[in-house]
């Protein structure tokens, strides 16, 4: 049996049902199907520059976590070029629009956000999380601070022994620091710690780049016969500089970072930065999921990269040994 209803009987009962549970909210079932605000993720750079290749693996961990760019998150970048005074007010600002999550590249910038907030979670990738006074110990960070060490100091003496290797006759090496990158006294003390090697060391600084000259300068009359340049935001930002500098006072040297070596540097020893940045990623996700910051161990690299630019090395009419060459992750020819 078909039962027919009429309009006009419709209309009564859907005016019974409005009378029973009130208006419909049309407006508020349409939002309930929108998807939640995107989270806002703040990456504050005093190394590398938002286009680098350490941007683009942190967009590729995110990626791989699921997270959507302008769906799921938005990115604050904010890049202070190797310049420490430009940090504190881009950190205040990234602090100022409540951002979900902060992640730094450098120590500088690690300090200057916890000074800043002690709620906003704080993701580091930095020289010495303990020695500079980020985390208590790295199994069990505390506070709103976590992320990835690249062992700096503890990667000097072996830097040195690089270094020794590629020029067997090496007896003097000049050591270029900045006294006002945080961690690059440990690391000074680090290498006056390490084995002699049969090297003398000479320790020149700079903090801005008319400093870097009359470095170079003084190493020469220090009569150094290689350079060994100690990481950090401002000697990065001038890296083609230092290369420059170092090829004219025919000073081979050895640097933290692959990218001293692609503008010109004789060879590096360190952690491939790209793959710390991608694990970065994996911070941030665990912390949007809820994971609080200082239950999260700072993580240290298992895997380090040999560089060796044989370009630079015939420049200075220097012959790299087999057995350097075979220790090789990537040769520039």
């Amino acid at each position: 049996m078909t039962v027919r209803i009429g309009r006009r009987a419709l209309a009564c009962g859907l005016a019974a049902v409005v009378a029973f549970f009130g208006p419909l909210d049309l407006t508020a079932a349409a939002d309930a199907q929108q998807p939640s605000s995107p989270r806002r993720i703040g990456v504050l750079l005093a190394v590398y520059s938002p286009e680098s290749e350490e941007a683009k693996a942190f967009r590729q961990g995110l990626q791989d976590a699921g997270y959507v760019e302008g769906r799921d998150v938005i990115i604050e970048w904010r890049w202070a070029n190797g310049e420490y005074a430009r940090v504190p007010e881009q950190v205040a600002d990234l602090v100022q629009r409540k951002v979900d999550v902060i992640v730094v590249d450098s120590t500088v910038a690690a300090q200057a956000a916890k000074r800043s907030t002690s709620t906003i979670p704080i993701v580091t990738h930095v020289a010495d999380p303990v020695g500079s006074g980020l985390v208590a110990n790295l199994a069990h960070p505390g506070g709103n601070v976590t992320g990835l060490s690249i062992m700096m100091a503890e990667l000097s003496g072996k830097r040195l022994q690089l270094l020794k290797e590629a020029i067997p006759r090496l007896t003097r090496v000049s050591v270029l620091w900045n006294p006002d990158t945080p961690f690059h006294a440990k690391v000074i003390e680090s290498l006056k710690a390490a084995p002699s090697l049969s090297i003398d060391l000479n320790f020149v600084s700079a903090r801005t780049p008319e400093e870097l000259g009359p470095a170079f300068s003084a190493s020469g009359r220090a009569r150094a016969q290689a350079l060994y340049v100690i990481g950090g935001p401002f000697f990065n930002a001038h890296r083609t500089t230092l290369s420059k500098l170092a090829l004219e006072a025919r000073l081979p040297g050895i640097y933290g970072a692959k990218q001293f070596v692609d503008a010109g540097g004789l060879m590096s020893y360190g952690t491939d930065s790209r793959v710390s940045f991608r694990r970065s990623a994996g911070y941030v996700n665990k912390i949007l999921k809820g994971v609080k910051p200082g239950d999260l161990p700072i993580e240290q690299p298992t895997k380090f990269e040999l560089v060796v630019n044989l370009k630079t090395a015939k420049a200075l009419g220097i012959t790299i040994p087999e057995s350097i060459l075979l220790q090789a992750d990537e040769v520039i020819r």
